[in-house]
């Protein structure tokens, strides 16, 4: 026999001569025992890159010319192409074509799975193998471990008594049981199906036995796509029942899938949806379908609120056609990197049918169906769509609440701007154009008592007919800084319009009504033209004080705006679709125009005072506040001049003295934070308008609050005032546990508007919900109740509702 020993010193020479390819087997063979690549021989030999030089660190080199054996002993390091081994000591036979590693076994792959064990004998064709206590670690985070696995034939993987979680372990208790496992006499991991199958298998819960399962497959941990069942999804409403959703996916292509499901409801019957996805190189695109043949139309009606027992899910009652379904589609597109083209449309043959059935991506409370082409580039923003919103609601078709009949068409909606990347006169212009041209089926008009005696049509939200309008406006504006810090902004605006209107006699003999009853002047017109220009300076003098451990800004403001007064103003010949939500808040104090839209212009002459503060402290301390006014210098205030929907009327701007705006608000480290805004009556400071909110983030515990307080508007609408509270909390009971809940309260109704609880466990590999709340109705006080709860089991899937019923508290 002739043996050799060299230390370390002489390792790397001997590796060359007598080992390099037992050791590159090695390395290759830890590789390719890793079942959670499920990948095959050829597929991990890739990823040695060619060319690759191995290095070897033992503290001694043996081989055995007589044996056929080459071996390294002692602190044995080996990195190959990326992937790395550690072990006491490696033995390799080339008689027999095995290597045997043991020793505190580590492998580590280049992507990053790690494979521990005491014991690794593999033959050098890397198909077979076998390992004596097995632990690995997938790059998700998934683990397995068995008192011993065999490889065979390259593909499959199979685990005797062998453990799967994809909990990590506790660093301080390594032998605590971890969330959840699955405990199975065998696990066979197929690496050219892609599955992993548990026989005889026991599923553990914080350690406990939890069910029996003799056996079940699931999909390759690195598997995103493959076809089978979901897990199942279940809940409750107070209308539908208790209902239990089952999904089947098809993994049909790497572009394009399939899901299936059937949803069963003990009060509704069977709901079935298919849902097709298709991606491209430049974008994607989704077909959604969904219908049911109702059970129990009747649990819809509401006789109470609708004494024509009209029922909102199948047309009228008594209707004998009880089929009812939807059609979504969703798709954008990029044309190239600076265009987009896309879409969002619903059809569905009831109001509220996807609202009803939570049909995921299309029960919103008011989804706005569009057709769009964007682009972006630079300083350019361009948008066209056209859209149509849909008021998914109970109320009947017909009935005088309902919203979603009196809904408009937009055909189209177009937005253009661009600021020049050059300067101008120094300063800054921009351009600006919107047009859009909208069509409505149904007159929306809005009775209620008004503010004098009588009654009558006080507001016209929504011409019957076809309007359109379009827009261009430029603005200039440049600052200038004198030596004393004041900064002076000269800006001038120049903005056209061009508009016409084809209203139907409904809505004429409307607008007359509403000008008697207004005392407005009917000028209802066809077309017409207008301007409006603006020359103004806003003044702001910042100035800073540093004091002992805080900065505070203080900073005057003032602005003036030059401009004849709004054309056609104090009639009725401009139809507002645009810019009805009108507020006048400490937000909106210092805008040029003071209308959200574009249907109306701001005339007149005006002027904005006021100041602006912030305060940084070092102990993280901060403070925020505005406060002001405005003033109508001359001409006619467009706020003091009635249109089809009165936005200016109660606002606070239709004197010539504006009430008071202002806005305080204050955050900490520690997590508590607070605003309170409002709007004072110019003389006695009376409280128009006010906002009060509150919140604590932190452990244990975070709280909200939120009271909201608006002043009669009866012009506008609203004939009483108006107080809600809205409170939330979170506590967290334990490191994981956490209790929840939210209200919101109606004070002027007496109404509970909604309500919520819910309590949830949250870790790295499990997570539940259960929730429960209610919503009313503020006019007929009908109340809708849902349930809601889901089980999240990492890498297993979800189990329960689709979504939660309520909005968790952060």
């Amino acid at each position: 026999m002739r043996e050799a020993a060299l230390r370390s010193h002489r390792q790397a020479g001997l590796a060359r001569l007598y080992s390099a390819s037992a050791l590159a087997c090695l390395l290759a063979c830890g590789v390719l025992t890793a079942p959670a690549l499920a990948q095959d021989v050829t597929d991990v030999a890739t990823k040695v890159p060619s060319g690759s030089q191995m290095l070897l660190a033992a503290d001694t080199l043996v081989y055995n010319n007589d044996n056929q054996t080459v071996t390294a002993i002692g602190g044995v390091q080996i990195d190959y192409g990326g992937n790395k081994l550690v072990a006491q000591r490696v033995v390799y036979d080339r008689n027999t074509k095995r290597l045997v590693a043991s020793g505190n076994v580590e492998i580590v792959n280049s992507d990053g799975t790690k494979i521990n064990s005491q014991h690794i004998d593999i033959t050098d064709d890397f198909a077979d193998g076998f390992v004596n206590a097995l632990r690995v670690e997938t790059p998700e985070k998934a683990y397995f471990a068995a008192e011993s696995a065999e490889r065979m034939g390259g593909v499959l993987t199979t685990f005797h008594n062998g453990v799967y979680t994809a909990c990590e372990p506790c660093e301080d208790k390594p032998d605590k049981a971890p969330t959840w496992r699955i405990k199975a006499r065998k696990i066979i991991w197929n690496g050219e199906k892609k599955t992993v199958r548990f026989e005889n298998a026991n599923f553990e819960f914080f350690g406990f036995p939890l069910a029996y399962l003799p056996a079940f497959e699931i999909a390759d941990p690195t598997v995103k796509r493959k076809s089978g069942f979901l897990i199942p999804s279940i809940g409750y409403n107070n209308r539908l029942g208790v209902g239990v959703k089952v999904p089947y996916y098809f993994a049909l292509s790497p572009t394009y899938d399939l899901t299936i499901t059937g949803s069963g409801y003990t009060k509704q019957g069977f709901l079935g949806e298919a849902e097709w996805r298709q991606r491209f190189n430049n974008g994607q695109y989704t077909l959604k379908l969904a219908g049911i043949n109702q059970q129990d139309p009747g649990a819809f009606r509401d006789f109470a609120a609708f004494p024509g027992g009209y029922n909102v899910n199948s047309g009228p009652a008594g209707d004998p056609n009880k089929f009812r379904g939807m059609m979504g589609t969703k798709g954008q597109f990029a044309i190239n990197p600076r265009w987009d083209f896309g879409w969002d449309i619903l059809l569905q043959t009831d109001k509220n049918f996807s609202r009803t059935y939570t049909i995921e991506g299309y029960n919103d409370a008011v989804h706005q169906s569009s057709v769009y082409l964007t682009g972006l580039n630079d300083r350019n923003y361009f948008d066209v769509r056209a859209m149509r919103f849909q008021v998914q609601e109970n109320t009947p078709d017909g009935n005088v609440a309902s919203r979603s009949d009196k809904q408009p068409w937009v055909l189209p909606s177009l937005d253009y701007a661009y600021i020049p990347d050059m300067s101008v006169a120094g300063g800054q212009l921009s351009f600006n154009v919107n047009a859009r041209v909208i069509r409505r089926d149904d007159l929306d008009q809005a009775y209620f008592t008004p503010y004098v005696p009588g009654s009558g049509v006080q507001r016209v939200r929504g011409i019957e007919g076809e309007s359109g309008r379009l827009t261009a406006e430029a603005e200039w504006k440049r600052t200038f800084t004198t030596d004393g810090g004041l900064q002076l902004t000269p800006l001038l605006a120049l903005q056209g319009d061009v508009d016409y209107l084809n209203a139907s006699s409904a809505s004429l003999t409307a607008v007359n009504q509403m000008a008697t009853n207004v005392g407005a002047a009917d000028d209802m017109r066809s077309s017409f033209a207008r301007y409006m220009a603006t020359a103004g300076l806003e003044m702001r003098w910042p100035v800073l004080f540093s004091m002992t451990g805080s900065s505070h800004i203080v900073e005057p403001m003032a602005q003036v705006f030059m401009r004849p007064n709004e054309q056609y103003v104090g009639g009725l010949a401009v139809p507002n679709e645009d810019a009805q939500s009108f507020v006048f808040d400490a937000t909106t104090l210092f805008e040029r125009d003071k209308f959200s839209g574009y249907d109306r212009v701001e005339g007149g002459s005006r002027a904005n005072v006021g100041f602006r503060y912030s305060g940084a402290y070092d102990n993280g301390w901060g403070t925020n506040a505005i406060f002001g006014q405005s003033y109508q210098l001359g001409g006619r205030n467009s706020f003091d001049s009635p249109d089809l929907v009165n936005a200016g009327a109660d606002s606070g701007l239709e004197t010539s003295t504006s009430d008071y705006v202002g806005l305080v608000g204050f955050s900490s480290p520690s997590g508590f934070s607070g605003s309170l805004s409002g709007r004072f009556d110019e003389q006695t400071f009376e409280v128009r308008r006010a906002e009060v909110k509150a919140a604590y983030s932190g452990l244990p515990v975070s709280l909200s609050a939120k009271y909201a307080f608006i002043q009669a508007q009866p012009l506008y609408g609203f004939t009483t005032d108006r107080h809600e509270v809205t409170l939330g909390a979170s506590t967290h009971l334990a490191e994981n546990w956490r209790v929840f809940g939210t209200g919101t309260y109606d004070l002027q109704q007496s109404v509970l508007v909604k309500d919520g609880v819910g309590f949830a466990y949250n870790d790295s590999c499990f997570t539940y919900l259960m929730t429960y709340s209610e919503s009313r109705d503020i006019n007929t006080k009908e109340v809708s109740q849902n349930v809601g709860f889901n089980l999240s089991f990492r890498t297993l899937g979800d189990f329960g509702s689709s979504q939660s019923s309520i909005d968790s508290i952060q």
